[in-house]
């Protein structure tokens, strides 16, 4: 029997992000496809207070540390030591953290290491200095001494073949779950009938001042914006400048699924900022609920919409843009971006995928 470990997430059941939502469904894959690989997941034991051993068929396993902030990498290099003496045969790194470990554990172990490079994170503006030379060398290092790189998105091959001269598998995300559970509404949030959709961490690359500058200037368009606006100077600023608007509600965030279909639901259409990264996976989340999509226009994002959204990159060409968008062109592109999904995001095409890479690794 193949073993096989997920590294870099905080852990499943999956209460994070999009490399959490993905680990948990390799998992689900593995258990309904019948595969029968031996699965494990390396978790954060400070995110998880009741530590279940087993999700779905997988064995978790724990580490006491925190899987973002400072303790990031250590953690990654961690799990991917443990990993390896254990005689893993095939370790799937989510992210290039801790992957300056690789090399040296490949001089005493047959494990095969596949890594999801993720975006360009060195890229982020939060990123400076020494901390931004250590993110592109561990990048560096995922892509010349991993068996196997995959990227989610066609931008970030090209960028590795660029760079590195180096080929990836491009695998993106699935956003078919998104779609999948009943609504259940936000108490005591009163949406208006009619609005964009924005949703986000509150950082500068995804261009969140951009948008609400863009519907400051639209008072006739309602705008429901959810991001983590107290977590940063930058998200607090936003929320003082633009949070008493009437036709803006800027909401905390909402991780719920339920709560989240609610507020998908009701939207009319959806505001995408990210220029950084690759695939996002609420970007394709979104274009499963068949709505019009803004989005920045970075090359990332025509990738993933193939070119069929709506592209801005100021404030001006969203307000021209929303403004511009009769019905007729809006139920196209909402139709266009629904058939994208349909083809290309779905949970069980990316574990095929994955566990096709398994087993070439």
């Amino acid at each position: 029997m193949v073993t096989v470990a997920i590294l870099g997430t905080v852990g499943v059941p999956a209460r994070y992000g999009g490399f959490e939502t993905l680990a948990e469904n390799l998992v689900l894959h593995n258990a309904e496809a019948n595969i029968s690989h031996d699965l494990e997941v390396y978790c954060s034991a400070k995110a998880y207070p009741e530590r279940i051993s087993v999700f779905k068929g997988a064995s978790l396993r724990y580490l006491s540390l925190d899987a973002n902030g400072k303790q990031a990498m250590f953690y990654d290099m961690w799990s991917l030591i443990d990993s390896a003496l254990r005689g893993t045969d095939v370790v799937i790194l989510l992210g290039h953290g801790g992957s300056f470990i690789i090399p040296v554990l490949k001089l005493f172990s047959k494990t095969k290491f596949i890594t999801n490079i993720d975006g360009i994170e060195w890229r982020r503006e939060k990123w400076t200095g020494l901390a931004r030379w250590i993110i592109r060398k561990s990048e560096a290092m995922a892509v010349k001494h991993s068996h196997i790189v995959v990227a989610d998105n066609e931008a970030i091959r090209e960028y590795v073949a660029s760079e590195f001269g180096e080929d990836c598998k491009v695998i993106p995300y699935g956003g078919d779950h998104a779609i999948q559970m009943d609504a259940v509404e936000i108490p005591g949030v009163d949406l208006p009938e009619v609005y964009a959709l924005g949703l986000c961490r509150i950082e500068p690359e995804n261009n969140v001042g951009m948008i609400l500058e863009a519907f400051s200037q639209m008072p006739e368009k309602p705008l429901v914006f959810v991001g983590n606006w107290e977590n940063s100077e930058y998200g607090r600023a936003l929320r003082q400048r633009f949070g008493g608007m009437a036709n803006i509600r800027l909401l905390d965030p909402v991780y719920d699924p339920g709560n989240l279909r609610w507020l998908r639901d009701r939207a009319c259409a959806y505001i995408h900022g990210h220029s950084a990264g690759g695939t996002n996976p609420s970007l394709v989340e979104m274009m499963h609920f068949g709505i019009p999509v803004f989005a920045h226009g970075c090359d990332f994002n025509r990738y993933s919409t193939e070119n069929s959204a709506v592209y801005f990159e100021t404030p001006a060409e969203l307000v021209a843009a929303v403004r511009g968008l009769e019905a007729g062109r809006a139920r196209e592109i909402g139709g266009a971006m629904r058939e994208i999904a349909q083809r290309r995001y779905t949970w069980e095409q990316v574990g095929r995928a994955y566990f096709a890479l398994m087993q070439r690794a």
